[in-house]
């Protein structure tokens, strides 16, 4: 309650002092807001990346040392080996990685394809089509997890790769990120493209879809992310240690009676490097898309 209260009177005082300082001072101000909050964000990056290194006493002793005295290399294989030495966390990153691919690639496609029908399509009910799915937006997956989970039960789906995959394949989030991005996609290239004869598939694949780089780049990261992190469905439907995923496997390795910390660090540390590698990959796609078509506009 106290953190939240300080944080609440900083933000007050920089709004305050953006109000009243000349402009120098207002850039000067920025520099350092941007400075503390990047290292407000990097510092539990950076002791996660520290304490893979070390041993579990050097860890949890205070003061912390951000440099550790011994790099502890075995940290890394008990994190690869499990506390029982049967190495699935080879197979559980594996898994993750079909998972989340095939649902990226599924909802980028169909968020594609739905987005741009309604936002280049004029047809009957095409709004409201658009407002009842974003209506499923404002429902959270814990009302809908059992009844989906008895779903995927009763299609025994269950312990599969289809159980994981197939109730992700498309979200409302993409639908409306494509549709809104779709919005500003010059009518006139569209419309050249048919006078040539080009087919509407033509259109969406040749021209649209590839096209569409920085909104797809961006839905990319955030749905690979999202499905990276998640843990409360493969839970439920992954009962086979084998197909289990990554978050599944950290859950399971920290409450491991003999787990110690810096094994738990090197299994995070791990685990984030597919998310990081993917981000920076496609890093000036995400940061660039506000411009890809200022030149078809003037």
């Amino acid at each position: 309650m106290q953190f939240l209260v300080i944080l609440t009177i900083i933000f007050l005082l920089y709004i305050v002092l953006m109000i009243v300082l000349p402009e120098r001072g207002k850039n000067i101000l920025m520099t350092l807001f941007l400075i503390v909050s990047a290292v407000v964000v990097l510092t539990p990056l950076l002791f996660m990346f520290t304490a893979a290194f070390m041993p579990a006493a050097e860890i949890t002793s205070i003061p912390y040392r951000w440099i550790p005295e011994k790099i502890q290399w075995s940290n890394f294989y008990r994190a690869l080996a499990g506390n029982d030495g049967n190495f699935v966390f080879l197979r559980n990153t594996l898994n993750s990685l079909i998972v989340s691919s095939v649902i990226t690639g599924t909802t980028l496609i169909l968020s594609c394809i739905t987005g741009y029908a309604l936002a280049k399509f004029h047809f009957r009910g095409r709004n409201t089509v658009f407002m009842f799915i974003m209506m499923t937006m404002m429902i959270p997956f814990e009302t809908i997890m059992v009844p989906l989970y008895m779903v995927v039960l009763n299609l025994n789906l269950q312990n599969t790769y289809g159980g994981l995959i197939i109730p992700f394949m498309m979200n409302a989030f993409g639908v409306f990120m494509m549709r809104q991005y779709l919005l500003t996609f010059p009518d006139d290239v569209i419309a050249a493209a048919r006078i040539d004869g080009c087919s509407e598939p033509g259109i969406f694949s040749r021209i649209v879809f590839v096209n569409s780089g920085p909104a797809l780049a961006t839905l990319a990261i955030l749905t690979f992310r999202q499905q990276w992190d998640n843990l409360m469905w493969p839970l439920m439907v992954a009962q086979d240690q084998r197909l289990k995923t990554i978050p599944t496997y950290i859950v399971s390795f920290a409450e491991e009676k003999f787990a110690d910390e810096g094994a738990m660090m090197a299994v995070a540390l791990l685990a984030s490097l597919p998310m990081v590698i993917m981000f920076l990959s496609l890093s000036k796609y995400f940061l660039g898309g506000s411009a890809m078509y200022s030149a078809g506009k003037e």
